[in-house]
């Protein structure tokens, strides 16, 4: 039997498989067989954070906007904030009521006295 000369497709998907890790560290960016794993475990974090990341700045928001909430009145909390929104329904997020409590806590002031009348 002749021998068959393999193409240039196998050395072309590794090659693409190197420019992925090629930022790694030690035999993550040099062995294929490592680069491989590395490469699968890598696109599962990312794949992973991108939800953990949306988790994250939900709890930001909302820890930021009790701590302004609960600063102006006593027995006021966030839950309550929020529960009275959903009763006036008036439609703010907690990404805008976080920015408002930030940059400008007597809008957010007038906002929750507003709602509770």
């Amino acid at each position: 039997m002749t021998r068959i000369k393999r193409g240039y497709i196998a050395r072309r998907r590794r090659t693409k498989i190197r420019l992925f890790a090629s930022s790694f560290r030690g035999a993550h960016s040099r062995l294929t067989r490592t680069i491989t794993q590395q490469r699968i475990r890598a696109l599962v974090s990312a794949h992973r954070d991108r939800d953990r990341k949306k988790r994250d700045f939900r709890r930001l928001w909302i820890t930021r906007i009790n701590a302004v909430i609960r600063g102006a009145l006593v027995s006021y909390s966030y839950s309550i904030l929020i529960h009275n929104l959903y009763k006036k329904q008036l439609l703010l997020n907690r990404k805008i009521l976080a920015q408002i409590a930030i940059s400008n806590r007597n809008c957010l002031y007038m906002i929750s006295n507003e709602i509770i009348k």
